[in-house]
């Protein structure tokens, strides 16, 4: 990743563009933007991008859900006809500062096994989007 310019908003190569002798003269907004960028030390690396984590958490297929199971009643009542069975979970998204997808992603595990599901009775599923 190249280094960026607060001031002149390109990659930051204009002191060497400065200090050649047959470079084509830039602009005198440019240039002066340019000597006070590399005078300044405003340049600066981009940030990596926070890694987006989604956490699915549901219940296990033998524990009892009486939210899907009214869910399912209030379907037939509006009419939805042919829904057999409904379960009902929840959707979990974390903004991660973490940049290594590897390591957003144990961590969204470690975090679910210690907050988000109740292992007893939930299951859930990490994906990193």
């Amino acid at each position: 990743m190249s280094e960026i310019c607060l001031f002149a908003a390109a990659p930051c190569h204009f002191a060497q563009h400065l200090a050649s002798a047959d470079a084509p003269p830039l602009p005198a907004r440019v240039a002066v933007r340019a000597v006070r960028s590399y005078q300044s030390p405003k340049c600066i690396r981009p940030e990596p991008e926070p890694m987006k984590a989604r956490v699915t958490v549901t219940l296990k297929p033998g524990v009892l859900d009486p939210q899907g199971e009214a869910i399912r009643h209030a379907l037939g009542s509006l009419g939805f006809a042919g829904v057999e069975g409904v379960r009902q979970g929840k959707v979990i998204e974390l903004d991660l500062a973490e940049s290594d997808p590897a390591r957003a992603e144990a961590e969204a595990a470690r975090m679910a096994e210690t907050l988000l599901a109740n292992l007893v009775i939930e299951n859930y599923r990490v994906e990193i989007v």
